[in-house]
C-alpha cells in the first residue's frame, strides 16, 4: 500500500495564497462594516434630537417598570402562536388536497377551497381580526366562545391556512409524475399515493416556505392588540398612554425580535441544507 497522500509544494502554495486572500477580504469586509456603521451611528448620534429620542425610547427606567407586564402578555403571544401554528398546518394541508382533488363528485370542495383561497388570501389580517374579534361576540351566538383571543386565534388560522395551502400546494405539484406513476405501478389507490408516496415528499419540500410563514405568524399574533386582548403589545399600549414615553414599544420589539431571528436562522439552516441534498441527489 501506498503512504498517505502529501500536498506537493505547489499545492502547499496555493494553499497559502488561498488563505491569504481569505483574510484580506475579511479584512475588507470587517473595515467596510466599521466605517459604513460608523459614519451612520456618528450622523444619528449627532443629530440635535438625540437626547430627546433618548429620554422617548431608550429610558432606562420605563424599560424596567413595563418589562413585567409585558413578559406576561408575550407568553400570550407565544401560546397563541403555538396553537394557530399547529391548525394551520392541518387547514393548509386539507385545503391543498381538496384542491388536488380529481373525483367529478369533489367538485363543490374544490370550489370551496378556491373560494377560500381567493378570500382569506386578499383580506388582511388585521381587517380580519377586527371582524371576527369584534364581530363574532356582538352576534351572541349560543355556544360559541365570546373571548376576542379566541376569534382573534381563528382570524390568524384563517388567514394564514389559505397561504400555507398554497404552499402545500406547490410542493405537491413539483413532485414528479414519475413517482405517482411508480405507486399506480405497485396498486396504490389515489389515497395511498397520497398519504405515503407524495405528500411525504412534498412536506420535506416547502420546509423552509413553512418556516418563513410561521416567522411572519410570530410577528402577527401582536395584532390580537387591536380586539383588547392583553398581549405584550397591548401591556406595551397601555403603559405608553398612561406615562408618555414609548420605551416599552423597543422593550417589545426586542422581545419579538429574540424570538424570530433564531426562527430565521434555522429556516436559512433547512434552506441550504435541502438545498444542499438536491445538489447531491444530482450528481
Amino acid at each position: 500500500m501506498s503512504g498517505a497522500w502529501t500536498p506537493s509544494p505547489r499545492e502547499l502554495e496555493r494553499q497559502q495564497v488561498r488563505r491569504s486572500m481569505r483574510r484580506r477580504s475579511t479584512l475588507l469586509a470587517t473595515a467596510a462594516v466599521v466605517v459604513v456603521f460608523g459614519l451612520l451611528a456618528a450622523g444619528v448620534v449627532s443629530s440635535p434630537g438625540w437626547d430627546r429620542f433618548t429620554e422617548t425610547f431608550f429610558a432606562w427606567e420605563h424599560a424596567k417598570a413595563s418589562f413585567p407586564a409585558i413578559l406576561d402578555g408575550f407568553w400570550l403571544n407565544v401560546r397563541l402562536f403555538l396553537i394557530c401554528e399547529v391548525l394551520i398546518l392541518v387547514v393548509g394541508l386539507a385545503v391543498a388536497l381538496a384542491r388536488g382533488s380529481r373525483s367529478p363528485l369533489l367538485a363543490p370542495v374544490r370550489l370551496l377551497a378556491v373560494v377560500y383561497v381567493d378570500l382569506f388570501r386578499g383580506v388582511p389580517t388585521l381587517l380580519l381580526v377586527l371582524m371576527l374579534g369584534f364581530g363574532m361576540p356582538a352576534l351572541q351566538l349560543q355556544g360559541m366562545p365570546n373571548s376576542g383571543f379566541f376569534w382573534a386565534g381563528v382570524a390568524l388560522v384563517l388567514s394564514y391556512g389559505a397561504y400555507v395551502a398554497e404552499v402545500f400546494r406547490a410542493g405537491i405539484d413539483s413532485i414528479h409524475p414519475s413517482q405517482v406513476n411508480s405507486a399506480s405501478a405497485l396498486a396504490l389507490s389515489r389515497g395511498q399515493t397520497l398519504r405515503f408516496v407524495v405528500v411525504p415528499q412534498a412536506v420535506r419540500r416547502v420546509g423552509p416556505p413553512l418556516l418563513n410563514d410561521f416567522v411572519s405568524l410570530q410577528k402577527d399574533t401582536s395584532l390580537v392588540s387591536a380586539v383588547a386582548v392583553f398581549d405584550a403589545v397591548f401591556a406595551a399600549r397601555d403603559y405608553t398612554a398612561y406615562n408618555f414615553n414609548y420605551t416599552p414599544y423597543v422593550v417589545v420589539s426586542l422581545f419579538f425580535v429574540a424570538l424570530t431571528i433564531p426562527m430565521a436562522r434555522a429556516t436559512d439552516w433547512l434552506g441550504r441544507r435541502a438545498l444542499e441534498r438536491e445538489r447531491a441527489g444530482a450528481l
